[in-house]
C-alpha cells in the first residue's frame, strides 16, 4: 500500500516514535528495530511482528503501547538490547538509487522530487553514470542532514556491541527462520520454529511479489530482493568511491576482508 501521508503527519509520526525509543523504551518493553534506509528492516519487522504478536506500525503513528519501533537511528545505550538490521552498503547504495529516485508503490513523490532536486542527473535510468555521485551523495550531502548519517556511521554504532543482536540481510535471506528465531532468543522471547517457518513463507519475495528473486520491478518497493546486485550497477569508479568513503566498514562488517575488493 503506497504511503499516502502529508510531510507533516510522516514528521508527527516520527516525533512520536522519537518520544517513545528515547523515554518509554523500558516502560512499554518496546522492541527496537534500527536500519540505514534500504536495509530489509521492514521486512524483518513484519515477519518479527507475525511470530511475537507485537504490533508494528507501519506507515502509521504508533500506539503508547508495546511495539515494534522500527526506524533509522544511531546506538544509544538507553536503549538497552536491541536488534539492528545490516546490508552490504553497496547493494544499500544501488536499493537506495531506485528507492529516492524513482516513483513506487510506497514512495511519496515530494521525497523523489526533494532528491532529485539535490542531485540533477540528465538521465537517471543512467545508474552506473550516476552511482559515484549518488554515492558520493548519500555519504555526504544526505548523511548531514537533520537525523541521517551515513551507512558508515550505522556500521561503526552497531557492531561490536553486546546488547545487539544483528540481523543481516544477507542472512535473511539464505535462512529467515533461524534469523528470526536466533533474535526472539536473544530479547528473552518464546517462539515455536515451525510456526516460524510458515510465516517466513508468507513474506518471501516470492509470495509476496508473485516474482522470482532477482526478477526486478522497478515500480515496486520491494523491486529485486537479492543480495550483490552492486555487482551488476557499479563501474570502477562507483567502487573506487564507496571504497574510500565505506571501505573500512565493509571490512568491520565482514562484507570484505580488505580494500583489494575490485
Amino acid at each position: 500500500m503506497k504511503d499516502t501521508r502529508s510531510k507533516t503527519q510522516v514528521r508527527l509520526a516520527a516525533a512520536k516514535r522519537l518520544l517513545m525509543r528515547q523515554y518509554l523504551r523500558k516502560p512499554l518493553d518496546l522492541v527496537l528495530v534500527p536500519e540505514f534506509p534500504k536495509s530489509g528492516g521492514s521486512w524483518f519487522c513484519q515477519m518479527f511482528s507475525d511470530a511475537t504478536s507485537i504490533p508494528f506500525p507501519r506507515n502509521v503513528s504508533p500506539n503508547f503501547e508495546r511495539c515494534i519501533i522500527h526506524g533509522h537511528f544511531l546506538y544509544k545505550p538507553s536503549f538497552g538490547k536491541t536488534l539492528a538490521v545490516l546490508r552490504d552498503g553497496r547493494d544499500v547504495m544501488v536499493s537506495a538509487y531506485y528507492h529516492f529516485l524513482f516513483e513506487h508503490d510506497r514512495n511519496p513523490s515530494y521525497s523523489i522530487q526533494y532528491h532529485r532536486s539535490r542531485l540533477h542527473f540528465e538521465e537517471y535510468e543512467d545508474i552506473q553514470s550516476n552511482m559515484p555521485r549518488f554515492i558520493e551523495y548519500m555519504f555526504t550531502d544526505y548523511a548531514a542532514g537533520r537525523f541521517h548519517f551515513s551507512w558508515s556511521d550505522f556500521v561503526n554504532s552497531y557492531l561490536q556491541n553486546e546488547n545487539i543482536y544483528l540481523v543481516t540481510y544477507e542472512n535473511l535471506l539464505k535462512d529467515a527462520q533461524a534469523e528470526l528465531s536466533a533474535s526472539m532468543t536473544f530479547l528473552g522471547i518464546n517462539h515455536d520454529r515451525e510456526q516460524i517457518g510458515k510465516i517466513v513463507e508468507k513474506y518471501s519475495f516470492k509470495n509476496q511479489t508473485k516474482r522470482e528473486p532477482g526478477t526486478e520491478n522497478k515500480k515496486s518497493f520491494l523491486r529485486k530482493g537479492i543480495a550483490g546486485d552492486w555487482k551488476n550497477n557499479f563501474n570502477q569508479e562507483a567502487c573506487e568511491v564507496f571504497n574510500k568513503l565505506g571501505g573500512n566498514e565493509l571490512i568491520l562488517a565482514g562484507y570484505e576482508k580488505d580494500k583489494n575488493w575490485f
